[in-house]
């Protein structure tokens, strides 16, 4: 539910319009309320935009808290560029694989949650004669899932003619 009415105050020049934005979620006893003051379109489209708003500043705080693109400790500014762009670099590698290899069951996972529950998995390569075994510690990382990611790699593969 969504109401959008005009609304002026003394610092203002010309009045705007507050949008209340109404949520209902399940297993909450009452709504969540919101207030938009805008000058923007429709109530629909400022409502959208600042979602999208929320999502992008979402996004910049899962690369903050999965890279720490925030620990800028080094003393040259130089340096400190350089941790940023590898930080940056390595928050979109991870979101390329999320989108592209991992399974559908988790690729809503956060980065932090990828790193924390398939990449500190302990593990060991045992080599026989003629084959590999790659023995894993217990995690979130089932074999099934672990077939599914190779998959998936292996159809992304580049395989010139």
């Amino acid at each position: 539910m969504r109401y959008g009415g005009p609304y002026s105050s003394t610092p203002w020049d010309r009045p705007r319009r507050v949008i209340a934005k109404v949520e209902h979620h399940l297993g909450e006893l009452f709504p969540r309320v919101g207030f938009i003051v805008t000058t923007l379109g429709t109530n629909r489209a400022v409502v959208r935009f600042y979602n999208q708003r929320r999502t992008a500043e979402q996004w910049i705080k899962e690369g903050k808290t999965a890279t720490h693109w925030t620990r800028l400790s080094c003393h040259r500014f130089r340096a400190n560029e350089v941790r940023l762009l590898l930080g940056v670099i390595a928050y979109n590698l991870g979101n390329l694989l999320r989108r592209l290899v991992l399974p559908v069951a988790i690729q809503n996972w956060s980065l932090t949650s990828l790193q924390q529950r398939l990449f500190k998995t302990g593990g060991r390569l045992i080599r026989h004669a003629r084959y590999f075994i790659l023995q894993l510690a217990e995690s979130h990382l089932t074999p099934t899932f672990f077939r599914q990611i190779l998959g998936r790699i292996e159809r992304l593969a580049w395989h010139p003619t």
